[in-house]
């Protein structure tokens, strides 16, 4: 009896240990989907009250790999009250990212600190953690595949991640990502007393560029009975970003230094 314990326990941990390696592979897959030296986009932002009122915003994208990870810059078009704000992130591989605003009222660039992920992105369903998600390191993240199941007759594994660092905003991150194609479809975050907090849905996928991009992201925030609404009007890959677009000098100016 005892030897066919040791080999039960033996064989459970040899199967978790082998899902464990699936679900990091996988998570991986759907991060580095997309080969692209550079990725541009125009963004209309849908902002739902919970009485169903709506504001809309206009946004421009860059981002770019760099020596130490992913650089990404977010341009404010409309509406005239916050055009002209500009929210830079640059991925450290051996640290949390570093990321630096520039608002028009307030005339400078600042610093954002770690603890400050969590607030909420100029006033969207997104915190400030949640618009650097779709480069965050898959090493950051303890992964478990938990089953598989279709999600809108789409077969995907479902996947949990865990932040291996507690100081992180999410408890933990359930994720539907599609067999066939590593798209992460469904999202689902949960806070610190592991209740869902947010749910983020991806649609509209297309073909461009000879690669199939998820054109609307969709975060809501349950207990406010909010959501909002990311449409992508234009995507291009590797086209062209100038190195100075992601300097704090770019944020205060909307101008490459030369």
């Amino acid at each position: 009896m005892k030897s066919k314990l040791i080999l039960s326990v033996l064989f459970l941990g040899a199967l978790f240990s082998l899902h464990a390696q699936d679900a990091n592979a996988i998570v991986r897959a759907s991060r580095n989907r997309i080969k692209a030296d550079t990725v541009s986009t125009r963004s209309r932002m849908v902002i739902q009250a919970k009485d169903g009122t709506t504001t809309e915003r206009l946004i421009d994208n860059y981002s770019k790999d760099g020596p130490n990870g992913a650089r990404s810059i977010i341009i404010f078009l409309q509406p005239a009250s916050i055009a002209g704000s500009r929210f830079l992130t640059m991925e450290n591989k051996n640290g949390p990212d570093d990321r630096w605003i520039f608002m028009p009222n307030l005339g400078k660039v600042r610093r954002m600190a770690a603890s400050e992920g969590s607030g909420s992105f100029m006033g969207t369903d997104f915190s400030y953690d949640d618009i650097a998600s779709t480069s965050r390191n898959a090493d950051l993240d303890t992964h478990t595949l938990l089953k598989e199941e279709n999600l809108s007759a789409t077969p995907c594994y479902v996947i949990q991640s865990i932040p291996k660092d507690s100081a992180y905003q999410y408890s933990k991150i359930i994720q539907w990502i599609a067999k066939d194609t590593s798209i992460v479809m469904k999202l689902e975050l949960y806070d610190k007393r592991n209740t869902l907090v947010k749910t983020v849905e991806m649609s509209g996928i297309k073909t461009i560029q000879d690669k199939l991009t998820v054109t609307i992201t969709k975060m809501t925030t349950h207990a406010a009975g909010t959501s909002t609404t990311i449409t992508n009007e234009i995507v291009k890959y590797n086209d062209p970003v100038p190195e100075g677009v992601f300097t704090t000098a770019y944020l205060e100016t909307g101008k490459v230094s030369r």
